[in-house]
């Protein structure tokens, strides 16, 4: 299964969600590939703490290696690392994603990623996608790679004016390049209970009948010590309400 964890907004928790659910399946046994389409690298640097900096080949350059010919080119599975969580891995980003873009555009290089994790399918059970935010070469390559979409959600009105656009893209995406990919969900992130806004909102999107998936993330000042500490919330504190609601979440989301 593949899925792919995109919004166009900034600061909703791709990142964060994309590793959680990432460790927390890894944590259940299962293969489990990330890959960090985000050139600015927080899943790398979440799931590889300083070592990312130590990284010799990253997505960057499998991407650049699609821009040449050559007959010792490397497979697609040399840019993969282990991280320290067992049966996760990845495959790292690099700000260099940002020079490429305009020339893989340009050379529409647009199924080279599909074309990559179709080597993999055998070797990972699940993998996650984590992208930048814009709907730009890169998120379009991770719409038509992947099989399920999550979207994350921030519980502001801003957020909310962005969805309907955001889910028109990810159906053009599905009418013209990938049949096969279906919104799984929108992942309620840093929600308040007792504040009146994010309850009147998410009530508002479950009333217009979109796909919002329970449970919500709650806010907690706990995650930002799981960024600090590169450990995932499985890892660093598997009793916290908000890892249990990330265990909540994946089991639904394989139960489905």
């Amino acid at each position: 299964m593949r899925r792919v964890v995109f919004n166009q907004k900034g600061g909703v928790g791709k990142s964060t969600i994309t590793s959680n659910l990432a460790a927390i399946s890894a944590h259940q046994g299962l293969r489990t590939l990330v890959l960090d389409l985000d050139p600015q690298g927080n899943s790398t640097r979440y799931l590889m703490g300083d070592s990312a900096d130590q990284l010799e080949v990253t997505l960057a350059d499998y991407f650049e290696e699609t821009l040449k010919f050559s007959f010792d080119a490397r497979g697609v599975g040399d840019y993969l690392y282990e991280t320290p969580f067992e049966h996760l891995h990845i495959m790292p980003s690099s700000p260099k994603l940002d020079e490429l873009h305009g020339k893989l555009e340009s050379r529409y290089k647009i199924y080279k990623l599909r074309d990559g994790l179709d080597q993999l399918a055998a070797h990972y059970d699940r993998i996650y996608i984590d992208t930048p935010p814009a709907l730009n070469f890169y998120t379009r390559s991770a719409l038509i790679a992947a099989q399920r979409c999550l979207i994350p959600f921030d519980c502001d009105d801003f957020s909310r004016r962005a969805l309907y656009s955001l889910m028109e893209n990810v159906q053009e995406i599905r009418a013209d390049h990938n049949p096969g990919l279906e919104v799984e969900g929108i992942v309620v992130n840093q929600f308040q209970p007792r504040a009146s806004l994010p309850q009147k909102v998410v009530a508002e999107l479950i009333a217009e009948g979109l796909p919002v998936l329970q449970p919500y993330l709650s806010a907690s000042v706990k995650i930002k010590e799981s960024h600090e500490l590169a450990r995932p919330m499985i890892h660093l504190d598997p009793r916290h309400k908000l890892t249990l609601e990330f265990v909540a979440l994946h089991d639904r989301l394989e139960q489905a």
